[in-house]
């Protein structure tokens, strides 16, 4: 018998199927996208939260310090003339209080002065509208001499030679002229831009009520005139002639309707003598001072000072608010708002 050869019939492949997302892959899919695109969102709002927190304490650093600096400059000349004899000052402008006058700026014996809040400061109106003074908050006058004193080569009663000219200044600016002897408080007449400088009786506003710059002088008579009285004096030489710096430093009401530190100072227009308040830093909303006689162990309230002459420091608490809100999402969110204290010692004071 014969053996029958069988062969195996082999099997082709077959290709394999396509197979497509399942429902369950699709959504497993799109919560890890929804995952991702959530932390990549927290991230970002995180982010920018910090940035606008930063932003804000860089604004509230920022204004603090600008403030406190110009503050201090005004603080550390008060009272200074040059000479170290602020105590002893001819002081011969009409509007100054000893000659009848008013003018806050024109009385060196308030060369220091501070007034609590809800106390009338006679540099500035208490009120709501711009640029007028916050009832609830403290105000201080500083009166001295600016920078950029010039040394005198001689002297008449009513006239200075100086080694320099005076090429900064204007006709009509009131100056303190000091040497060993006294000091003296007066409006320049002519001579600005040159090294020669003069005065006279009258003049423009507020004018002078002599020529003569002896101390002491005498005020008129009551009722009050235009005319004072003092001796002749002739400065020596290397005297010192500097221009007269008055500041009253208050919080404001600025033209947004907030809150500005503001300085009000001299202005010289044409000769004549007035005011003019100058925003410093926006969004301060409040400044309390405190202040230190020679001697005593204690700051006090500005009601509480019993010599203005004897005050050698400050101490100076600002409340800031930044312009930058903190939150990205809550539209109710509210500016970082600060205190910030400081304490400047008035030099020409200090032992």
């Amino acid at each position: 018998m014969s053996a029958r050869a069988y062969s195996t019939p082999t099997q082709r492949p077959t290709p394999g199927r396509q197979r497509g997302l399942t429902l369950v892959e699709l959504m497993v899919a799109l919560l890890l996208g929804l995952v991702v695109t959530g932390v990549v969102i927290s991230v970002f709002l995180a982010s920018r939260g910090s940035f606008k927190t930063n932003m804000a304490v860089g604004e509230v650093q920022d204004g603090s310090r600008i403030a406190f600096e110009l503050l201090a400059r005004d603080a550390r000349q008060a009272g200074l003339t040059g000479c170290g004899n602020g105590a002893s000052v001819a002081n011969v402008l009409k509007n100054g209080t000893g000659n009848g006058g008013a003018a806050w700026w024109a009385n060196w014996d308030n060369a220091v002065h501070g007034y609590e809040a809800s106390a009338d400061d006679p540099a500035v109106t208490e009120g709501t509208a711009n640029t007028q003074r916050d009832a609830s908050t403290d105000s201080v006058q500083l009166i001295g001499i600016a920078e950029g004193g010039l040394s005198v080569q001689s002297a008449t009663t009513s006239s200075l030679t100086l080694w320099s000219a005076a090429n900064d200044w204007s006709n009509g600016d009131a100056l303190v002229i000091c040497d060993p002897d006294h000091a003296a408080l007066v409006q320049l007449g002519n001579g600005a831009g040159t090294t020669s400088l003069s005065w006279s009786a009258s003049g423009s506003s507020p004018g002078n009520c002599t020529a003569n710059l002896g101390f002491p002088t005498a005020p008129p008579a009551p009722p009050a005139t235009s005319a004072c009285s003092a001796d002749p004096y002739t400065f020596r030489a290397n005297a010192m002639v500097s221009r007269l710096k008055a500041a009253d430093w208050y919080v404001g009401v600025n033209p947004s309707g907030g809150r500005s530190l503001y300085r009000r100072t001299l202005l010289n227009s044409g000769g004549n003598l007035s005011e003019t308040a100058q925003e410093v830093v926006r969004n301060v909303t409040n400044m309390q001072i405190l202040y230190h006689e020679n001697g005593k162990a204690t700051y006090v309230n500005a009601p509480y000072v019993a010599n203005w002459n004897a005050v050698d420091a400050m101490q100076i608490t600002l409340t800031l608010q930044s312009t930058t809100r903190q939150s990205v999402t809550d539209t109710n969110a509210k500016p970082l708002t600060r205190n910030v204290t400081t304490v400047i010692a008035l030099r020409n004071r200090v032992s």
